[in-house]
């Protein structure tokens, strides 16, 4: 059916089948609804997401189970301090009976890259990856290689764990399409946890979503209407970030030291985008720009000594900023 034809309807199918594939996904993974959510709208954005949590929240397991009901491969990488780039991106290794140097890839060279605890690993590392980001190739010995489509950058990271760890640069940390907090699940959802571990190995998922149907969806993203006021809306916001005194916001005078970057703005108008097409809507409005802000803008904003030292986080700024900026 041609795109053109019958936009709602289309719309609406593709809403279903999201819901589907989140369904499938809860046969594997207890609870974490929203972070299962951001997770196939970052495969459909292609954007990368940064997941923080403590150890045993799943976050790992939730990013399999997308691997394996969409049918992409996955593959998992430790970071370290000892890792080195070649570790991530691949070398050139010398065949003697050829007398030439061939590539041997590394583990980047797939559709889903869980990056575990990707603030373990040192700055160099961190370099390697940032042109696997942005360009969706890697670069060895003078060599430029494109990785396969889809691919995403699926990254954790221990939100109390500082010991032997880095600091992610900011330029790294805005190439991520979403942060996202994971947390606890409640009494019921871990009840359920224990019971389906107690049974042993899981049993495979079902093949929902398959790379034509992941770009039928990245098309009809496209085809979504942004009103100029909802994109005047969206830039208001991230401007806001930075120059929070210009739209008079109470309370916040000092506590920004760098605000989001533009890269933030066309990201919150994608994400956006993406939330109304979950709710089967062919057009933005304001409240999926609310849904999804926090998870765009909150690894965008680096607070100032003063919101450190007053206990102030970025998602309280963002509450506020939401609060105060006029909604079209």
């Amino acid at each position: 059916m041609p795109i053109q034809e019958d936009l709602q309807t289309q719309m609406e199918a593709a809403a279903e089948q999201a819901k589907r594939i989140l369904a499938t996904m809860a046969e594997r993974v207890v609870g974490q609804n929203v972070v299962m959510e951001r997770l196939l709208m970052g495969l459909i954005g292609q954007g990368h997401i940064l997941l923080e949590g403590l150890p045993g929240l799943a976050k790992t397991t939730a990013v399999k189970a997308l691997g394996e009901c969409s049918d992409l491969q996955v593959n998992r990488v430790q970071f370290t301090p000892d890792l080195l780039p070649a570790d991530v991106v691949g070398t050139q290794i010398f065949d003697p009976r050829l007398s030439e140097f061939k590539l041997k890839k590394g583990p980047i060279f797939t559709n889903l890259l869980i990056a575990d605890e990707i603030n373990r690993a040192p700055a160099k590392v961190q370099s390697a990856l940032l042109e696997a980001m942005q360009e969706r190739q890697v670069t060895i010995a003078d060599e430029t290689y494109a990785l396969p489509k889809p691919f995403l950058v699926l990254a954790t990271q221990n939100p109390i764990e500082q010991e032997g760890t880095y600091p992610l640069p900011e330029a790294q940390l805005d190439r991520f399409f979403f942060k996202l907090k994971v947390d606890y699940g409640t009494p019921e959802e871990e009840m359920k946890v224990v019971e389906r571990m107690a049974s042993g190995d899981p049993r495979p998922l079902a093949k929902v979503l398959n790379p034509r149907e992941i770009e039928h969806f990245q098309t009809l993203v496209q085809h979504i209407h942004v009103a100029e006021n909802i994109r005047k809306y969206i830039v208001d916001i991230v401007f806001a970030t930075r120059r929070p005194e210009a739209y008079k916001i109470q309370r916040m005078q000092g506590l920004i030291r760098v605000g989001a970057s533009p890269r933030a703005s066309i990201n919150l108008e994608r994400a956006a985008r993406l939330n109304a097409l979950f709710q089967g809507r062919s057009y933005v409005i304001p409240q999926d720009v609310k849904d999804i802000a926090e998870d765009v803008l909150r690894h965008r904003i680096i607070p100032s000594f003063e919101a450190e030292a007053e206990n102030i986080s970025t998602e309280d700024m963002i509450v506020r900023i939401l609060a105060h900026i006029p909604v079209p």
